[in-house]
């Protein structure tokens, strides 16, 4: 568990998520960005980074997001990742009322300028969580919560590896979280 910035983020549940989606996370921004970072398992600083044009089209919301290389950890690969439809309905609903032509940014800054910052975003969800009284709960959370569900749904390592860009299996493997029920569903195979 993450305390104090230090330890591993948590792996959300499915009941912490809908807490956080529906009475945690208020502005229509702020469910945008912590919707992408959950259903396209991106880094906060990827999520914060994004350009309108990697979203949005002549026609909406695009089928795919760009996360581009200059924005990755690792400044190497451009990743496209398919847009889930409950994402979709969180940045259409955001899009709607926030499209701003002068500001390329997709979450414009303070006053406009620039983008959200990464600190900013972090700020706001310590507030939410302190306010729903989540322990160890970090931006980091919503991808390893991703990453780890996928993995539980059977999902090959290296489809998740191109979903999240780790430079090897290896890495993509720390981040996984162990749960109860994997444990529990491991004892259970046993057949002897």
């Amino acid at each position: 568990m993450k305390v104090n910035r230090y330890g591993r983020a948590e792996i959300l549940t499915n009941d912490q998520i809908s807490l956080l989606f529906t009475e945690g996370l208020i502005k229509p921004r702020d469910r945008a960005l912590f919707a992408i970072c959950l259903y396209a398992a991106t880094r906060i600083n990827e999520a914060c980074t994004l350009l309108t044009g990697d979203v949005i089209g002549f026609k909406g919301v695009r089928d795919k997001l760009v996360i581009r290389s200059v924005n990755t950890k690792g400044k190497r690969d451009t990743r496209e990742i398919d847009i889930h439809r409950r994402l979709r309905e969180y940045l259409e609903a955001y899009c709607a009322d926030n499209f701003n032509p002068k500001n390329p940014y997709l979450f414009p800054g303070r006053h406009g300028r620039g983008h959200i910052h990464k600190g900013s975003a972090d700020l706001i969800l310590r507030e939410v969580c302190y306010r729903l009284e989540f322990e160890g709960v970090s931006t980091h959370s919503f991808r390893r919560t991703a990453l780890t569900q996928m993995s539980d749904a059977g999902v090959p390592l290296r489809h998740i590896q191109a979903i999240s860009g780790h430079r090897t299996l290896s890495a993509l493997e720390r981040y996984l979280g162990v749960t109860d029920k994997q444990k529990q569903n491991a004892i259970d195979s046993l057949e002897f």
